[in-house]
């Protein structure tokens, strides 16, 4: 069974791109995990269904982080602009429009 993960012929494509192609593909599933999660324990009634269900989507959001962490090394510049938009107070469009200037600056 095959499936479409690259836009590219993957014989082309380098090992660390068909790496980075495949984490940016778990980071998507995960952050869609997150989501259903997030839907089924807003609808559920169960108090015990509930909090296995916040859990789980505590799990799927640490492996996000993994993933995202995974991504932030491979691309230097990423890293740049998130630590500069990222848990800093005040307007988040202005945080990253200043987060871009400093990654374009290096």
């Amino acid at each position: 069974m095959g499936f479409d993960q690259y836009h590219e012929p993957p014989e082309e494509l380098s090992q660390p791109v068909r790496t980075f192609a495949r984490m940016i593909q778990s980071l998507i599933e995960e952050a869609e995990a997150i989501d259903w999660y997030e839907q089924r324990i807003h609808v559920e009634k169960d108090r015990e269904a509930k909090k296995i269900m916040k859990h789980a989507q505590e799990e799927e959001f640490i492996h996000f982080a993994m993933d995202l962490e995974f991504l932030l090394r491979k691309k230097k510049e990423w890293r740049l602009i998130m630590k500069n938009v990222l848990f800093k107070e005040g307007d988040i469009i202005e945080n990253a429009e200043k987060a871009e200037d400093k990654a374009e600056g290096e």
